[in-house]
């Protein structure tokens, strides 16, 4: 198995967020940023698994290394689940954070609270050269906010209550996110499976 991994991702948070939750594996970690040759990835899939495996193996392919890649969705029900896997383009190709969850909020106005209802997906992907893609998926159940709340995270962890907790995912530390977050579980998943073919690989 390879002692290094890339992180197919040139999302500072979302970088630090993954390589924080795979610290404890005795593998180097690498984002594109240390491959700066090799091109973005579209994201054209129509779920967040086709994503994660497309831009997993193209980045396991232009460098022959172990690449992760993960993709996020958030289903809203009362919008009859968007905006899916479209949740990071929300409100249009080059929109920010911050345009995403006004888009969001706006769209929801006037919806009670026991109405806003939502999950976070995250569908991880391991590819390797030569090797069959393995896939990992982590879910979280919440609420959409009326206005955003916190000052940490990203995306829309702002807008999204974690009801257990009594906080929105951007009110949290990054530890406790890490404990708790769709990602968090998708990446334990991730995690065990590395170990587990390291510990193979040593037998």
């Amino acid at each position: 198995m390879h002692r290094e991994l890339v992180l197919a991702t040139r999302n500072r948070h979302k970088g630090e967020e993954l390589a924080a939750l795979l610290a404890d594996l005795p593998i180097r970690i690498r984002t594109m940023d240390d491959f700066p040759e090799v091109p973005d990835v579209v994201e054209d899939g129509a779920t967040c698994e086709a994503n994660a495996i497309k831009k997993a193996r193209a980045v396991s392919e232009a460098t022959g290394l172990l690449a992760i890649a993960d993709d996020t969705g958030l289903e809203v029900d009362a919008l009859a689940g968007r905006p899916g896997v479209y949740a990071a383009r929300y409100a249009g190709p080059k929109a920010t954070y911050e345009d995403n969850c006004k888009k969001l909020l706006q769209e929801l106005t006037g919806v009670p609270r026991d109405r806003r209802t939502a999950r976070f997906m995250t569908v991880a992907a391991v590819a390797a050269p030569s090797r069959a893609v393995e896939v990992a998926t982590g879910w979280l159940d919440g609420f959409i906010t009326e206005e955003p709340a916190g000052a940490r995270g990203f995306g829309y962890d702002p807008v999204f209550y974690v009801p257990e907790l009594g906080k929105t995912l951007a009110e949290l530390s990054s530890e406790e996110k890490n404990r708790i977050s769709h990602r968090a579980k998708a990446f334990a998943q991730v995690r065990n499976l590395l170990h587990n073919r390291l510990q193979s690989q040593r037998s």
